[in-house]
């Protein structure tokens, strides 16, 4: 199963992106602030980030260098979601290491449309022994 964090303080939106993408199959993990989104991908170990750029304790910018400065993480998406849709923002989060950028409001559509963009394709389902 495919597992995406998700690091987004306002409390509406981490709850409805959660569960927009629990319902499409995808295991969830949710965080607030910026240090709990380092600690829940050492822990949880994620295929995509979804990370908001303003969070608490640390931004969203910091997370993601700390995230990607980890071991086996330097190739995990991550996919900012940012009020701030500037062209000189796209290269400070790219910088970062964002790998894409959605402005907000961002439709949970719109970010399960992106978060595909970052996964394999999955095989079809096929019948026992086939």
């Amino acid at each position: 199963m495919t597992k995406v964090l998700i690091a987004e303080d306002n409390a509406d939106s981490r709850e409805i992106l959660s569960l927009e993408l629990e319902a499409e199959g995808y295991a969830v993990r949710a965080v607030s602030d910026g240090l709990s989104a380092v600690e829940a991908a050492a822990d949880f170990r994620p295929d995509v980030i979804v990370m908001d750029i303003s969070l608490p304790t640390l931004d969203g910018l910091e997370a993601t260098r700390r995230i990607k400065a980890q071991p086996g993480f330097a190739n995990t998406p991550v996919i900012a979601l940012t009020a701030h849709a500037m062209t000189e923002d796209e290269a400070r989060f790219r910088a970062a290491g964002c790998d894409y950028y959605l402005a907000k409001p961002a439709s949970p559509e719109a970010v399960l449309k992106v978060i595909s963009r970052f996964l394999p394709p999955s095989a079809p389902d096929l019948p026992p022994g086939a």
